[in-house]
């Protein structure tokens, strides 16, 4: 079962394929036998689309299932592709196993989330018939929010996005108030009048709920709100009392209710028998093969090169001590090598890695010990220097290309500059090596990582190493990442990263 450290809660990750489109999830098991399970549903500002990942939802004693809002590399507010709403049947699929793995039943379930995820709490919880739904700041006319995303809108509208498609989208959620969908519901919404979206999002669509029994609507003003995201943020803590207090059994409104029902032995084999079923990590997917180098050799070269078969496989993923270090891609023969751009360090190493199929799927570990006996041939600029090479050590690289805070599309984020008396130039990023490149006699260089960037921001530190392997301070790239459609292209001087 493969583990993320997105919290302190320990985490497990799969895919659901039980429906038309694969459905990535997170899970993490209930404190003291909890009986609740509480569904994220993810903003698009989410960490690789999983919402309230960073660790807030720690102290929530319930199950938590986050929901990946990804499919075929793009969001889709968990409803269509193509105005194919089987991602939606695919998505309450995924949630439906895992209630009935647990033993739980609708009334035994929280939908949560924000913004865009707020609108997919209010959705799956109105149109599913799950007991407790917390919108917070949700997009009621989905289609109208989805203009202003192209590739978004491309994606769930085919391609074409017309009047009517934005007129379908912009229904689906208010339709199912109207017509007094789960009037039992535990509604809960949270809105400013701060919020940009509001007045057209938010407000016209309040009266709409006058026949559920209860409704709760959180009007939250405050000078310090000052648009649609800093609304989630300021009530933060309220929510997560209001959290706790659903997942205990208690709704806020006047009447008796009871809480607790933890059953610290109940049989859990139901839901460890999904979520080893649906594991990202697939047994039967044969781990990576390591030729070269052998078990235990002592490579003479710094610059050590791996060679190995992945049947299956498209990609590798190499780490060490927990850091990862590359993804070399597989052939179609499942034949595989790879060097590194930069050289390894003198002394004992163990590389740990997995394959990953074109699913997403993860092969088990394998891995690879191995001492190097030459000297290192780069000295990488972040480790650290002999203090008598710090009066030798080049100036640091200039940066031409992208230019600071730059918005650019991740399948063409590369960094160009220059760097003066300095063979090469090595790049990292939160400390992390991402490679290096050679300069040329006229002092420029370029470089393509070879993979696209997720979105957001990202800074590259480059570092100019002399012939002798004495780094120079960092010098940062900054830019920041946007879909193809989101932005205008950027402009690379020609003949760059091609």
């Amino acid at each position: 079962m493969s583990k993320t450290a997105t919290s302190s809660r320990p985490v497990l990750t799969g895919i659901d394929t039980s429906g038309a489109y694969p459905v990535h999830y997170r899970f993490s098991h209930a404190k003291s036998g909890n009986r609740h399970l509480v569904v994220v549903f993810a903003n698009f500002s989410a960490p690789d689309d999983y919402g309230w990942s960073n660790g807030v939802l720690d102290n929530v004693r319930a199950n938590i299932l986050w929901v990946r809002d990804t499919f075929d590399g793009q969001n889709s507010y968990y409803l269509c592709k193509d105005m194919d709403f089987e991602l939606e049947r695919s998505v309450v699929t995924l949630i439906s196993n895992v209630m009935h793995s647990l033993g739980l039943t609708p009334d035994q379930c929280t939908m949560w989330g924000g913004s865009k995820g707020g609108s997919a709490a209010l959705y799956f919880g109105l149109k599913y018939g799950f007991r407790n739904i917390v919108s917070v700041v949700p997009m009621f006319r989905v289609g109208t929010s989805v203009q202003k995303r192209p590739a978004i809108a491309d994606f769930m509208m085919g391609g074409q996005v017309t009047d009517e498609k934005v007129q379908v989208l912009d229904r689906v959620i208010p339709d199912l108030v109207q017509a007094g969908a789960n009037p039992r519901a535990n509604l809960y919404l949270l809105s400013s009048p701060q919020d940009e979206n509001y007045s057209v999002q938010v407000e016209p669509f309040l009266p709409l709920f006058k026949n559920y029994e209860n409704f709760n609507f959180v009007y939250s003003d405050s000078p310090f709100i000052t648009d649609h995201t800093t609304v989630t943020r300021r009530n933060v803590p309220a929510l997560m009392g209001l959290l706790n207090l659903l997942v205990d059994g208690i709704a806020p409104r006047i009447g008796f209710v009871t809480n607790g029902h933890e059953q610290p032995d109940v049989d859990r084999s139901g839901i460890d028998s999904y979520l080893k079923s649906t594991s990202q990590v697939r047994e039967s997917f044969s781990a990576p093969v390591v030729l070269s180098p052998s078990a235990g050799e002592r490579v003479p070269d710094a610059n050590v090169r791996f060679a190995g078969t992945a049947p299956g496989a498209v990609r590798l993923s190499f780490w060490e001590k927990g850091k990862y270090v590359g993804s070399p891609p597989v052939a179609p023969d499942g034949s595989w090598s790879w060097t590194r751009d930069r050289a390894w360090s003198k002394g004992d190493h163990t590389i740990r890695m997995f394959a990953v199929d074109a699913h997403g799927f993860h092969s088990p570990r394998a891995e690879i010990a191995f001492t190097v006996t030459a000297r290192d041939s780069v000295s990488f600029g972040t480790e650290e220097r002999n203090p008598s090479q710090e009066g030798t050590a080049p100036a640091p690289p200039t940066i031409s290309y992208p230019a600071p805070g730059q918005q650019v599309t991740g399948a063409e984020v590369g960094v160009a500059g220059y760097a003066e008396n300095a063979p090469h130039v090595t790049f990292a990023e939160g400390g992390v090596s991402l490679g290096s490149v050679p300069v040329a006699a006229d002092g420029s260089w370029s470089w393509s990582p070879g993979w696209s960037w997720l979105p957001g921001p990202h800074t590259v530190d480059c570092y100019a190493v002399d012939a002798d392997g004495a780094a120079s301070r960092g010098s940062g790239a900054s830019f920041h990442v946007v879909t193809a459609a989101e932005s205008p292209r950027a402009q690379a001087p020609l003949g760059y990263f091609q």
